[in-house]
């Protein structure tokens, strides 16, 4: 599946997020790993906004993704990491 693809059903799914999905194994490999940064996931446990990525990919987790390694952030969150 395209990366371009997921970062939108992402994006689409989840109010005010930036997703960035790359192919770290390479081009020709299916497994994906995915940024995602969203005012949604304030007050949420990890478990829950991993769940909000899933609930926004649908079924493409099961028919169309292998492989997804996530990493959640609220923006504040985000911004701590990169200062």
């Amino acid at each position: 599946m395209d990366t371009t693809e997921v970062e939108r059903l992402i994006e689409s799914g989840i109010k005010d997020a930036d997703a960035t999905v790359t192919q770290p194994r390479g081009e020709d490999d299916d497994h994906l790993a995915a940024v995602v940064v969203a005012p949604a996931f304030e007050d949420e446990t990890l478990v829950a906004q991993h769940e909000q990525v899933y609930d926004a990919l649908g079924e493409h987790m099961t028919t169309d993704i292998h492989a997804l390694e996530l990493k959640t952030y609220t923006p504040e969150e985000y911004a701590e990491r990169s200062a």
